[in-house]
């Protein structure tokens, strides 16, 4: 059962792995959207945003529905969203730290250049 449900979040994680499906994801953040608007907001090609929701689809990330000659996504269980968020807090944070160094080897390296020179 286990590697059953690991094998499941891989999945999820497969179809997070491309820069434009995060985009589609967040951009249905606050609801359903016809995928017009998707591909409008991202500026995306036709052909490219289909392939892309195809792959969300295929995960049971978004759900679609037909109105007229529309096709409307949103997202299955908004809980993606705060995968996406918690990774973006996860990110902040490192590079945070990541900064946070680079100053004090800054600064390090320029009072040993400010001894250097005395």
């Amino acid at each position: 059962m286990q590697d059953l449900l690991r094998k499941l979040k891989a999945e999820i994680f497969q179809a997070l792995a491309h820069p434009t499906r995060i985009a589609i994801v967040e951009t249905l953040r606050d609801g359903e959207l016809p995928a017009s608007r998707i591909i409008e907001r991202l500026k995306l090609e036709q052909a490219n945003a289909s392939q892309h929701l195809a792959v969300l689809r295929s995960k049971h990330i978004v759900v679609s529905r037909k109105e007229g000659t529309q096709v409307y996504y949103s997202l299955r269980d908004a809980r993606i969203i705060d995968v996406l968020d918690i990774m973006r807090a996860y990110f902040e944070a490192h590079l945070a730290d990541a900064m946070s160094m680079l100053q004090e080897a800054t600064l390090a390296a320029e009072e040993q250049a400010m001894g250097a020179k005395k």
